[in-house]
């Protein structure tokens, strides 16, 4: 079972950094700034909940690694909607 986790969690990864990706390639084709602020929130959603998720994940649950997981997701979607506004 603890295989099946793993896969899903590198697939997750592999795709969350291809959007990251993509949009840092888009930003850098446009120049247009909320394109950048896409990218660095994509990028915060991504760190927030695969890798920081599963590193805190691996010490043991605890109220504060449960809430810096979320603050930095909670940031990432903040980032988004700036992006999405100013566009």
């Amino acid at each position: 079972m603890e295989e099946v986790h793993y896969a899903i969690l590198v697939i997750h990864l592999i795709v969350g950094l291809a959007l990251v990706y993509l949009a840092m390639k888009a930003f850098k084709k446009t120049k247009y700034p909320p394109m950048a602020l896409l990218a660095v929130g994509f990028a915060l959603i991504v760190v927030g909940d695969t890798i920081i998720g599963d590193i805190v994940e691996s010490f043991g649950e605890s109220l504060v690694s449960e809430i810096v997981e979320e603050g930095i997701e909670i940031a990432g979607f903040i980032v988004l909607i700036l992006a999405v506004k100013r566009s």
